[in-house]
């Protein structure tokens, strides 16, 4: 018995979940959502972690820099970072979604909170400029603070009617699942980060 007792010493992970409508469950019951979802498939992994989701639908990279200490209240062990559709989507300057989220992560860096990077993918009908410098920001940034990398958060998920809300935009509760199960490798990572 006294060779477990170290493990059931240890605290538990806090992770919080730091983005907008795609982390909120926008459109979803609490139950459905991203958060819920991922809280049941870690606790069925027997992974010791509290998500606390700190969300906002309609957030932009800008928005979320400038809530951002008062997010960090809660003392979080890691971080699951997912801004930037809304710049997309409105068509907002590549460069600056790039600034604001290298803010974000400098800060989360300057805590020593690991990090795990949801990248997005641009509309094509923005052009390939844009295209070509949104979509370089998350692997960039991942690589300069070192964070753990999901490419494209709605992969396998975009543009398939039957995993997504009326809107075309947003995951339904079979689409957050599909998300779920392939970025949980990932989260675990993060969160063996953040135990360290």
């Amino acid at each position: 018995m006294a060779a477990s007792a170290p493990a059931a010493e240890a605290a538990e992970a806090k992770v919080l979940l730091y983005g907008d409508s795609l982390l909120a469950g926008y459109g979803l019951s609490v139950e459905n959502g991203f958060m819920a979802q991922l809280q049941s498939a870690l606790d069925a992994r027997g992974i010791d972690a509290e998500l606390v989701n700190a969300s906002v639908s309609g957030d932009t990279t800008s928005d979320g820099l400038s809530r951002l200490e008062w997010s960090l209240g809660v003392e979080p062990d890691a971080v699951i970072l997912g801004l930037g559709a809304n710049d997309m989507l409105q068509g907002l300057s590549p460069s600056q979604a790039r600034e604001n989220l290298n803010a974000i992560l400098s800060r989360l860096d300057e805590r020593n909170l690991p990090v795990l990077l949801l990248g997005m993918r641009a509309n094509r009908g923005l052009g390939p400029d844009y295209v070509e410098s949104f979509e370089a920001i998350y692997p960039d940034l991942a690589a300069r603070y070192d964070a753990l990398l999901y490419p494209f958060f709605l992969e396998g998920v975009a543009l398939q009617t039957s995993l997504n809300q009326p809107d075309g935009l947003h995951p339904n509760e079979r689409g957050v699942a599909r998300i779920v199960e392939s970025v949980l490798p990932l989260v675990e990572d993060l969160i063996e980060r953040a135990n360290r």
